[in-house]
């Protein structure tokens, strides 16, 4: 079943971060997955959420999300993440 991983990021340092950017699309395909949105124009519908970035990915299985962020490629630049960006995520089961 797939898997969509919804991401909400606020950059503090744009350099590191876009260091990060560079970078982990790579090792996101080597799992199988892809983004399906990045940097889009966000309108917020309700309630009082202003995200300055949302990502969304899909994955095949929830076995391969947790082996792409597990693995030794993402680990290695996964500090460039936490020292440039505060970051909230979730995953959600696909129908």
């Amino acid at each position: 079943m797939s898997v969509y991983m919804i991401i909400e990021t606020e950059v503090r340092d744009k350099k590191l971060y876009a260091e990060y950017v560079e970078k982990v699309p790579a090792v996101i395909e080597k799992y199988g997955g892809r983004h399906l949105a990045r940097d889009g124009k966000i309108t917020s519908l309700s309630g009082n959420w202003h995200p300055e970035r949302i990502i969304l990915l899909k994955f095949e299985t929830a076995e391969a999300l947790q082996k792409c962020f597990n693995s030794s490629e993402y680990l290695e630049i996964k500090s460039l993440r936490e020292q440039s960006a505060v970051s909230k995520a979730i995953v959600v089961e696909g129908i």
